[in-house]
């Protein structure tokens, strides 16, 4: 058999590579650790994972919420929109400890109308999208299908943004409803007739 060499004078097309040039560099972890006893692989993977790090055993100080809640949202709005200043202080606190005994996730604020005028504080159930009335003034139940307008509370600029929809969802911080349910709700008062001088 003749010797192939080529331009370059050498036998690379017959003869076989040797193991110490780039076989491993282009293997890809899982065979890397095939080829190693699979022994560093799992230090290596190990080493890096939250796994590792020892659990806390202390006492448990935050509790997650079963999905997504605003509580922190419609507080941080009552205390430096809706309710700010000294003059509200008794009607803010009353409201806060009312929604801090709630096992609600979602929270909404009632306005009067649009001009944002807060009126209380109701609880949604997302299955079945009724509001009820937490604390504050307003109808004690309400569904979905009576609110009017939504809004989202911007913590930024401390202030609420209509949002032009009618779905009631869980990123729906404040609502208002039709006027004609505000009177329907008040207790008649009779007119006291004048009396003759």
């Amino acid at each position: 058999m003749a010797n192939d060499t080529g331009n370059s004078g050498t036998l690379t097309v017959r003869k076989s590579p040797s193991r110490s040039h780039s076989p491993a560099r282009l293997m890809s972890p899982s065979r890397l650790a095939s080829q190693n006893g699979d022994k560093d692989w799992d230090v290596a993977s190990t080493v890096s994972s939250p796994a590792s790090v020892p659990e806390y055993t202390g006492p448990k100080l935050y509790k997650e919420p079963s999905f997504k809640s605003n509580k922190f949202i419609i507080h941080n709005a009552i205390s430096r929109c809706c309710l700010a200043g000294k003059v509200n202080e008794a009607q803010k606190k009353k409201i806060v400890e009312e929604m801090e005994k709630s096992t609600a996730n979602h929270f909404l604020i009632l306005f009067r109308d649009s001009s944002c005028q807060f009126r209380a504080v109701y609880t949604m159930n997302p299955e079945t999208e009724e509001l009820v009335r937490l604390a504050g003034i307003g109808p004690r139940v309400l569904c979905s299908s009576m609110v009017e307008s939504i809004y989202k509370y911007s913590s930024d600029r401390k202030q609420f943004t209509a949002i032009p929809s009618k779905t009631m969802s869980m990123s729906v911080d404040a609502f208002t409803i039709p006027g004609h349910l505000w009177q329907s709700k008040r207790p008649g008062t009779p007119k006291k007739p004048s009396t003759p001088k």
